[in-house]
């Protein structure tokens, strides 16, 4: 399996064999479904927070007799049946939505994926990206020139989550220069998670030879 490699201006400048095992995977719907709402999950934060009756203030005192009144016998104004008292199971703050994912099955659904979109057309290997000094003008002529590929027009034209840019090494000059477009996300690789790649509609991988052999060894890890 081989795939076009272009450069930032948008040439064609070689090819690259891709692993089967990788980007040649057929579609698992329930893996990555699976996958894909435990990580949405673990990354959520409770917030909301009911009071429940024994934090909710007042109603230490019984508020009538037990007998006599003719009345319904309440033993606290903080009770549920009350306006102004606790909740009943209301959402609490201390709630975990934490869940376990297996390694293996992380490292499939990422491949399942870039095997899907691949084969949708979606995946650009570019061999480098550099834009010298921290230049937004720069990104955006990057992404310009890369939008004249037949396929990718939409990375000019989308304007909202347009394309996931995942690059090798931490050059701070590039990803300060992309940061400014907020329908593009640019990463390092080792970030690169199947809930991070099916925001967006295309895929952008730097430095494919590299990125690549790090990518396939996820599952040996």
């Amino acid at each position: 399996m081989k795939a076009s490699i272009y450069n930032q201006t948008g040439k064609g400048v070689g090819t690259i064999s891709l692993p089967e095992d990788v980007f040649g995977l057929p579609w698992n719907g329930d893996l990555v479904h699976q996958v894909v709402m435990s990580m949405r999950s673990n990354a959520r934060t409770p917030v909301a927070h009911a009071k429940d009756r024994s934090e909710v203030s007042g109603g230490g005192k019984k508020p009538w007799q037990q007998k006599g009144t003719g009345r319904a016998r309440h033993g606290s104004i903080r009770s549920p049946l009350w306006a102004g008292g606790g909740a009943t199971h209301g959402p609490r703050k201390e709630k975990s939505y934490k869940k376990n994912i297996n390694k293996k099955m992380r490292a499939k659904a990422l491949y399942t994926v870039l095997s899907e979109k691949l084969r949708s057309g979606e995946v650009m290997f570019v061999n480098k990206l550099d834009v010298g000094d921290i230049k937004t003008k720069k990104a955006k002529e990057i992404i310009s020139a890369l939008s004249g590929i037949s396929g990718f027009e939409g990375l000019a034209t989308k304007k909202r989550n347009a394309v996931y840019i995942a690059v090798l090494g931490k050059d701070e000059n590039v990803k300060k220069s992309f940061r400014n477009f907020s329908n593009m996300r640019l990463e390092d690789v080792e970030r690169m998670n199947p809930s991070r790649i099916l925001n967006y509609k295309y895929l952008i991988i730097s430095s494919p030879d590299e990125s690549i052999k790090y990518i396939a060894g996820k599952l040996k890890k």
